[in-house]
């Protein structure tokens, strides 16, 4: 079955004749004589591609279009505009607003034909490509989540069924060792489960709101960050790893919120101790000023990062090298660092080296003044 098309045209001879020349083509015509009956229309099935005149009664085309536009099921519709309006601020107006095509009356059949089913095979590569690429997505979400829960609901099961088989024999130690064993997995489940919250919270802009209401100017930010450092010592030791701060005096002010920036830090921190790996392992956190304001980067010596996965690694649910690296994580983290460091006005960037160890770096800008 052809394409369904919908043609939005109030002069009716040349609504019928295009419904002819088009159906003659293959294609499933719907037509409409303004834009406000083809918003009836389209209430009742999607066009694969709109063919809509400019002036016309009741709603013009431009208006028509933004009302296409405007409703998110419909935007990957394909809209040609067709009018008799060949002044070029009307042409480069129609096309500034986004539609596809500009075709000017009188138009030779063929050229009509050949840039419809142009736009119609540009919109099925288009869609072919979101596809392809969803479900490449999908099934990383499928294979890290199904790890992810996995993993730590084993070892929940596991030691939950080895105390209530064993438990009139367990010495304290041993029960103990059950519990600790018990809590490691719900301890996992229970970040990950965080993370799904925040991440949620971030696409529906409440994280936003919490931000624009929390968020206060900090004249002291190395205590925000030797706070953060500061918790994480005993852990980078356990792992023997060395943690450093290095701060810089005279930081300029920062308007931030506690509480989403510590948390980014915290997960570079985190991944830095994670990821160190060569003799002497280290991991340096800095704090400087720059021109705009200031930067806090987490260096290590770790494994480092492929250049080919450097343009993806703040993607969600991505990894590098899970494949060939036993790691826990559903590959969120870096996702969550860069938007709660957005939510400040900052940006975080990486610099990194395979073998070599990376260096993240987050931007924030200078308070600005009442």
């Amino acid at each position: 079955m052809g394409a369904h098309l919908l043609v939005v045209e109030d002069h009716r001879p040349l609504l019928g004749a295009l419904k002819d020349i088009l159906e003659a083509e293959g294609y499933t015509i719907s037509t409409a004589a303004d834009g406000v009956q083809a918003l009836e229309l389209m209430e009742t099935f999607i066009p694969d591609l709109i063919l809509a005149d400019i002036m016309m009664p009741r709603m013009d085309g431009y208006t028509f279009y933004a009302a296409v536009r405007a409703r998110s099921e419909w935007t990957p519709i394909p809209f040609i505009f067709l009018t008799a309006k060949g002044e070029q601020e009307d042409v480069l107006k129609g096309k500034g607003m986004g539609a596809e095509a500009y075709i000017i009356k009188p138009f030779d059949t063929r050229d009509l034909i050949v840039t419809i089913r142009s736009r119609l095979e540009r919109a099925q590569a288009i869609r072919t490509s979101a596809e392809t690429e969803f479900d490449r997505l999908k099934q990383q979400i499928i294979t890290a989540l199904g790890h992810e829960l996995r993993t730590p609901l084993t070892y929940v099961t596991g030691y939950t069924e080895l105390a209530l088989e064993e438990a009139p024999s367990l010495d304290p130690d041993a029960f103990q060792g059950f519990l600790m064993g018990i809590k490691k997995g719900a301890d996992r489940l229970t970040h990950l489960v965080e993370d799904l919250i925040l991440l949620m919270n971030l696409d529906l802009g409440k994280a936003q709101q919490e931000f624009e209401q929390s968020a206060q100017v900090h004249t002291d930010l190395n205590s925000v960050v030797r706070r953060v450092v500061d918790t994480h010592v005993e852990e980078a030791h356990q792992k023997g790893v060395t943690l450093e701060l290095e701060c810089a005096p005279q930081l300029p002010a920062v308007r931030l919120y506690d509480l989403y920036l510590s948390d980014a830090l915290r997960r570079l921190v985190e991944n830095g101790i994670k990821f160190s790996c060569q003799d002497g392992k280290h991991v340096i956190v800095r704090t400087r000023s720059n021109d705009a304001g200031v930067e806090i980067s987490v260096a290590d010596n770790g494994r480092g990062i492929p250049g080919e996965a450097l343009a993806h690694l703040f993607e969600r649910f991505r990894q590098v090298g899970r494949d060939q690296w036993e790691q826990q994580g559903v590959g969120l983290g870096l996702s969550i660092v860069k938007a709660l460091v957005e939510l400040h006005g900052g940006q975080v960037t990486v610099e990194s080296e395979a073998g070599k160890g990376s260096t993240f770096i987050i931007s924030l800008p200078a308070a600005t003044t009442p």
